[in-house]
């Protein structure tokens, strides 16, 4: 966080001094820009390409960079950075890098004031680029909400302001046993809550199921799994006494396929991402578990991802336009709002030079109003850079609670909140509505049915069953505090299902389903378990090799804190967003057991190494060899092998090419079959062996999590079709995404400047737009059968019209409540009260500074903005969920057993359509997904497929009417096919 002293007191985000500081919350908008409408914000690249300080950061960054032992090292201050089971002792033990980190800073100091640059430290945003929002739209606006909002209303009105304050604010990074532990308000019974991660298990948990992560479930292209994942999930987080889910995650969206979280989501196409986030959410919703759409919002890459966790003192801005937010990057977090997510979770870096927890048209405009989002705003863990401007700009709750560092005991909610409630700073009217929108999540997902979620002690047995903190039964119940009182904290619970309903059966067919068969040439797939009779010797065993060390256990699935590194076969990426293995089923061990043992004989290597001398033994006598690589990333926080989160390009690591080629040369002396096999957090070029003669089949295995071994294997030997497919585009390299899809890795400013120029051509929009032949396009996948299209028609459903209907009065009224501000006497801290290390309280200790004054509120912020005609209900004005057209086609298995396909429409919209309002001829690219379905057919026998497009599915934004506008004039063209370049039936429309 800057200090900000110097800067105009009427700017919007500053904190004012009452709280004793200034803090800059949306630091780079002017009072004299704050006005100016996000649609109006164009995109410049007018950052200079070597500037002294690009130059500077240049060579300062790439020597950092240059020493792995720098980051293996290495242990960021992110979320999760303190390693779970050691009890935090302070800063050394907890990071094990301060005096290299004090030695780093220092050496930093003395470069920046030799070189005049120390105004890097001092230095604030620009100013202009993200409009003003007030004030926050109330809760409780919705039908379906109403009866939830009906009882929040009825407890929070009961609530004191600290008990308010209390449910808003997290105790601390590991002040209580989960990742995130918001406070209680007793008084009233309404409990503490447990917030934990993440998108694909449960992280710091034992006995949980590790699902295949979300790039996998992208891949199978099946709505019904991916509830049924959402649903198994919730139902594990709901047995450990989890209140919040901390998943799924959209964003990421995956605008650089090198992205370092990419792998949490479902793939760089809002569409297959927000029908497979919104599956989830219902999926966890319905078991009652509060699901959290994150990240809002553009949080396209790791590095610089946050202030000071890189070096510098401010984050990334990501600079959107209005279109581009909205067609790309909102699209999911729409979907999910619509299916009633609770909670939405914003980001860390900044939007448009705003920081996304305190973007006020983020939050305030587009996601609660024109959304129509009833749930509540949490920040990532510490992405919360301000009070005051943080709350009045829509954050509800901030976590893990802590201020501006980790475990500092300095909130900027918690008594900083108490106080600006008491001296008028914040409105009664935001400290109600942030408490009601939490109550009434709680309400929504029906958590108040103490038969289902019983009280935590010591009024009953409830809360989580687990500490985040400990592998031991008995632990500390307060780790991160001064308190040594110790409980049964783990009870070992076992939520992973049992028999026939153990969750292992559903994370087996999701990683099946999610393995995509690109190469298959001469049907080497799928393989016979007795072997085949193309053999060297006749006489003797099938012989099979199986190389690499992806296909072996390594040191275990849980070697590295957060799966941060990569060893052994590849499951998950590292990060918040992974979990700990109850186990991992490597594949040679699924091979081994599949295999007829009496007529297949099995050779393993399993490390990328292969010594020449034992080129002749390992490779030379084999029939068929399998080669496994992998590519793997994660969160900012950690690092691995020069790998800083984000990958540092898209090739197979570890030496997996070299691998491959050196197979491909040596089994069977260069004439026995190849299949390849690849573990990845996402695209990998497989451009240096791919053409090799003799390697006929190449498996995308994606992350599959615990069932590893045995979904590749029901893949492999056609015990299951083959039947996923791709979730993003494969290239021949690095430079087919384009400019837009490079991660940047030196800093080209202060605050970094990261400009979305490429706007909606991202993935296979890109590659359509600009010619470029991909190596497998988006959405392809092979099948053990074949399919064929046929028989498309068009039945229009509601005739073309511009605009969807006004914008619909719900007829419900949000809660309301008396405005009065307590007596500050009453937030004081309660005599003989006991207060814990580092702990976050809403009590005060002083009615001191306790003020009342005029406070200096960012311009604009008593100027009502207008409802949005986009909104009116959750996820949007209704009618642009209106479907309009129904398209039918036959699809026909011609093939010789039954199988999978999916069956994709994409959208082709009017040549020449201008934007009346600004008179601009609207760039549409080549073609949009806009609908999907997986069947499944008999082997000769067809099936009829219906997918509806709605408005939306058929509409552009307007950044002038700020509404979705549909082209009356010219014609669309639908397309259906297998893949985004397979599209053999068109109609038009």
């Amino acid at each position: 966080m800057t200090r900000t002293s110097g800067l105009s007191p009427t700017r919007e985000g500053l904190l004012h001094d009452r709280w004793g500081q200034q803090f800059q919350d949306e630091p780079q908008r002017s009072s004299s820009d704050s006005d100016r409408r996000l649609d109006e914000l164009e995109v410049h690249n007018d950052h200079p390409k070597q500037s002294s300080f690009a130059q500077w950061a240049q060579k300062w960054f790439g020597r950092y960079r240059a020493s792995d032992q720098a980051y293996n090292d290495r242990r960021d201050t992110g979320r999760g950075s303190i390693v779970r089971r050691q009890k935090p002792k302070g800063c050394c033990s907890r990071y094990r890098i301060c005096f290299v980190t004090f030695g780093i800073l220092l050496g930093l100091f003395l470069i920046l004031s030799g070189s005049g640059l120390l105004w890097v430290y001092k230095s604030s945003p620009k100013d202009g680029q993200s409009p003003p929002w007030y004030p926050s739209p109330r809760g409780g606006t919705v039908k379906s909400w109403e009866e939830s909002y009906r009882k929040a209303a009825a407890m929070v009105q009961k609530m004191t302001l600290v008990e308010k304050v209390n449910v808003t604010s997290g105790t601390g990074w590991s002040q209580d046993l989960c990742v995130g532990n918001t406070g209680p308000a007793n008084g009233v019974g309404f409990p503490p809550l447990c917030l934990q991660d993440g998108p694909l298990g449960l992280r710091f948990n034992d006995h949980a199921t590790v699902f295949p992560a979300g790039i996998t479930v992208g891949a199978t292209w099946n709505k019904d799994l991916m509830y049924k994942k959402g649903k198994a999930h919730g139902t594990e987080a709901k047995l450990k006494g989890v209140n919040i889910l901390l998943g799924p995650s959209m964003g990421p969206l995956g605008r650089m396929p090198a992205g370092g979280r990419n792998w949490e989501g479902f793939g760089p196409d809002p569409v297959l991402q927000g029908i497979a986030a919104s599956q989830e959410i219902k999926g966890s919703q319905d078991a009652g578990v509060i699901a959290t759409a994150k990240h809002l919002i553009a949080n396209e890459q790791e590095h610089f991802r946050q202030s000071f966790e890189w070096g510098l003192p401010n984050a990334l801005s990501s600079n959107v336009d209005d279109r581009t937010l909205h067609e790309l990057y909102l699209w999911p977090f729409a979907d999910s709002v619509r299916i009633g997510v609770a909670s939405v979770m914003c980001s860390y870096q900044l939007v448009n030079n705003s920081y996304a927890c305190g973007n006020s048209k983020l939050m305030n405009g587009i996601l609660k109003d024109e959304l129509g989002f009833q749930g509540f705003v949490q920040s990532d863990w510490l992405a919360q850079r301000s009070g005051v401007a943080s709350a009045l700009a829509g954050l509800d709750m901030t976590m893990p609670g802590d201020g501006l560092l980790w475990q500092d005991g300095n909130s900027l909610f918690g008594p900083r909140l108490t106080e600006a409630a008491l001296n008028g700073s914040v409105p009664m009217e935001r400290i109600n509505d942030m408490a009601t929108r939490i109550v009434a999540a709680w309400y929504q997902l029906k958590q108040d049915d103490q038969t289902q979620w019983p009280p935590p002690p010591p009024k009953g047995n409830g809360g989580p069953n687990f500490s985040s903190f400990t592998d031991d039964k008995m632990g500390l119940i307060h780790p991160g505090s001064d308190d040594k009182t110790k409980a049964e904290v783990n009870k070992f619970v076992d939520v992973q299902g049992k028999g026939k309903d153990g969750h292992w059966h559903l994370a087996r067919q999701i990683a099946a389903e999610g393995t995509v068969l690109v190469k298959n040439e001469g049907g080497i797939l799928p393989l016979n378990k007795k072997g085949s009779n193309k053999r060297r010797d006749e006489a003797a065993k099938y012989k099979v090799g199986i190389f690499g060390e992806d296909a072996g256990p390594g040191d275990g699935p849980n070697a590295c804190p957060d799966r941060s590194c990569n060893q052994g076969t590849l499951g998950s990426g590292w990060g918040s967003g992974a979990a700990d293995f109850p186990y991992l089923i490597p594949p040679l061990k699924a091979l081994e057991s599949a295999f007829d043992s009496d007529s297949v004989e099995i050779t393993s290597h399993l490390s990328n190494d292969i010594p020449v001398k034992a080129s002749s033994s390992l490779l030379h006598e084999q029939d068929l060899c399998i080669a496994f690589i992998n590519s793997d990333a994660g969160e900012g926080f950690e690092s691995w092998n020069g790998v800083r989160a984000d990958r540092n390009d898209l090739y197979a690591q570890k030496g997996g090419d070299e691998l491959v080629e050196r197979v491909a040369r040596g089994c069977g002396k260069g004439k026995s079959d190849i299949i390849v096999v690849v573990h990845a957090v996402g695209p990998v070029i497989l451009e240096r062996w791919i053409d090799l003669p003799n390697i006929k089949a190449i498996v995308l295995a994606n992350l599959p999590g615990e069932e590893s071994g045995n979904a590749l294997a029901d893949v492999l030997f056609g015990d299951v079709d083959a039947s996923g497919h791709l979730p993003y585009t494969m290239g021949k390299s690095l430079s087919d995404y384009g400019p837009g899809g490079q991660v940047m890795y030196y800093p080209n400013g202060v605050v970094p400047q990261q400009d979305f120029n490429e706007r909606l051509y991202i993935d296979y929009r890109y590659f359509d737009k600009h010619d470029i032949t991909p190596r497998y396009e988006f959405g392809f996948g092979l099948s053990y059968t074949t399919f064929e299209f046929s028989d498309i028609t068009l039945t229009e459903k509601k005739p073309k019209s511009t605009l969807p209907a006004p914008r619909p009065d719900s007829g419900v009224v949000p809660p309301s409540y008396p405005t009065d501000i307590p007596e500050p006497s009453t937030a004081l801290f309660p005599p003989g009260f006991r207060k814990l290390r580092n702990r976050i309280y809403p009590y005060i200790t002083s009615i001191s500074n306790i003020k009342a004054g005029k406070y200096p509120y960012p311009k604009g912020y008593d100027q009502s903005q207008p409802l949005s005609s986009a909104g009116g209900a959750e996820g949007g004005n209704p009618d642009l969920y209106t479907p309009h057209l129904s398209i039918s086609v036959t699809v026909k298995n011609t093939g010789q057993r039954q199988g999978k396909q999916v069956v994709q429409v994409y959208v082709s919209f009017p040549d020449g359509v201008v934007d009346t309002s600004t008179g601009d001829e609207i760039d549409f690219p080549i073609r949009q997904l806009r609908g999907f379905e997986k069947v499944e057919v008999e082997a000769g026998k067809s099936l009829k497929v219906d997918i509806e497009l709605t408005r939306r599915d058929l509409s552009y934004w307007s950044r002038g009417l700020q509404n979705w506008v549909m082209p009356t004039e010219g014609k669309f063209t639908i397309s259906v096919g297998a893949s985004s370049r397979d599209l053999p039936v068109k109609a038009e429309w």
